[in-house]
């Protein structure tokens, strides 16, 4: 496992790192989600979502222009809180929703992967495909840097290639008539609460931003080249999100985006290309999915890693030979097989989305509590994005409530263990360091 090294990833390293977890399951298995909740206009919802996004962006940028880390967010959250439960806790959470996304990248390649060969999405082959790209992940992390950022680099660009000609073919064959997917008598008309819960989902789709936080002491030039990758990643992926939504709006009525909503990229391409539209497709979304759990992994091991480092979290070897960096690693993958085997794609999105948004808004937070005028933040842009995560997240979960409560009931017993768990074991080694100091 290779070691943390200064300087081992360039801005164009970076910003593959970053587009290759985010332009992933985030267009490809999302999209039909979100028509599901924002009805014909759910193109725009990716657009609101970029707006949300970017200003939670603007906090993780002025904290790693500061403190640039290859902890990225548990250094961040220990320079705002210290080192205690809540910074634990939080981190767990980014952790947890970010293993959860890996989950949902690897049983979207099933399932779209399937689609060649004309089968079901709810075969057992799914998670079958999932864990074998899981597998994969681990095996190119183990490889080092400069393979990782030279792979992620090359295949984020051959995907982003892919779906702008996927976009540009389907608004061909329409005419270029940019118009809202058509609905039906089966079809739930879209409520301003469920459009602004469409938001959260579109939200997960870009919080892959973050990948790049936590690589920060590896870039060239931190101070710099951090915030540009992450302006530069978010406005790539909001392109080719808003192109592929409209195409895909353009070609299938509402009510088969929705049907079709674990492949509706594979369904959209049918009508306009037959079979080999949809060969061409499932292609990207293979590259798409395969680069951004790798990306993904290597961001969310290093985290773990240097948690660890801190002793903010537990650590087992178990036996395993190698360094701390490997073992996350492990931990990584065979907690993300475990959770793609047992949920499904929208269960798995919408407890991601839950965490994720819990978390942003704790380093909210923290920035404009105790860090606005070290890290040189703009209070209202801060306290603007802690309050338009609140509303997104207070809106997601109402709807979940009403038509999945289990979803809403799984996300917060996540959170209740996470803290409780962190509390005990915090308290724990506290008192066994005051021990040992006598």
């Amino acid at each position: 496992m290779s070691e943390y090294k200064k300087d081992s990833l360039s801005l164009t390293g970076a910003i593959g790192l970053g587009t290759g977890v985010m332009i992933s399951a985030g267009i490809f298995a999302l999209l039909g989600q979100v028509a599901a909740l924002a009805g014909m206009w759910f193109p725009i919802m990716f657009v609101v979502g970029g707006i949300v996004t970017g200003f939670s962006a603007y906090s993780y940028v002025k904290m790693s222009n500061e403190y640039p880390s290859a902890g990225g967010i548990g250094m961040f959250l220990a320079k705002a809180y210290g080192q205690g439960t809540v910074t634990a806790s939080a981190a767990m959470l980014m952790a947890v929703s970010m293993v959860i996304n890996q989950s949902l990248v690897a049983r979207t390649f099933g399932t779209y992967t399937l689609q060649i060969f004309n089968m079901d999405a709810t075969s057992y082959l799914v998670p079958v495909l999932a864990v074998g790209l899981l597998l994969f992940a681990f095996l190119v992390n183990i490889s080092g840097n400069s393979f990782i950022q030279t792979f992620t680099s090359i295949v984020s660009l051959l995907k982003i290639i892919g779906l702008v000609v996927f976009a540009m073919g389907g608004l061909w064959v329409a005419g270029f008539s940019i118009t809202p997917a058509e609905g039906s008598g089966s079809t739930e008309d879209a409520t301003i609460t469920s459009m602004i819960a469409a938001v959260a989902l579109t939200i997960l789709s870009f919080k892959g931003f973050t990948t790049i936080t936590n690589s920060g002491s590896e870039i060239v030039k931190p101070h710099k080249n951090i915030g540009r990758a992450i302006v530069a990643s978010i406005s790539i992926s909001l392109f080719v999100y808003l192109l592929v939504a409209w195409a895909v709006s353009s070609n299938l009525p509402l009510n088969e985006i929705i049907a079709a909503r674990d492949y509706s990229l594979a369904e959209a391409a049918r009508p306009a290309f037959g079979n080999y539209g949809v060969w061409f497709t499932v292609g990207i979304a293979i590259i798409a999915t395969v680069s951004g759990i790798i990306a993904s992994v290597f961001a969310v091991s290093r985290m773990l890693a240097m948690l660890t480092d801190m002793k903010l979290i537990p650590h087992k070897h178990f036996g395993m030979p190698g360094r701390i960096q490997k073992h996350t690693l492990v931990y990584t993958i065979v907690l993300a097989m475990v959770l793609a085997v047992i949920f499904d794609l929208s269960r798995i999105a919408s407890v991601g989305a839950i965490l994720y948004l819990v978390m942003d808004m704790i380093v909210h937070w923290g920035v404009f509590k105790h860090l606005r005028d070290k890290v040189d933040a703009n209070p209202v842009i801060v306290m603007t994005a802690f309050i338009l995560d609140g509303i997104v997240l207070a809106a997601f979960m109402w709807v979940k409530l009403m038509n999945d409560w289990l979803i809403v009931v799984v996300s917060i017993i996540f959170i209740i263990i996470i803290f409780i768990g962190e509390y005990v074991f915090l308290k724990h080694r506290n008192d066994g360091e005051e021990g040992h100091a006598h």
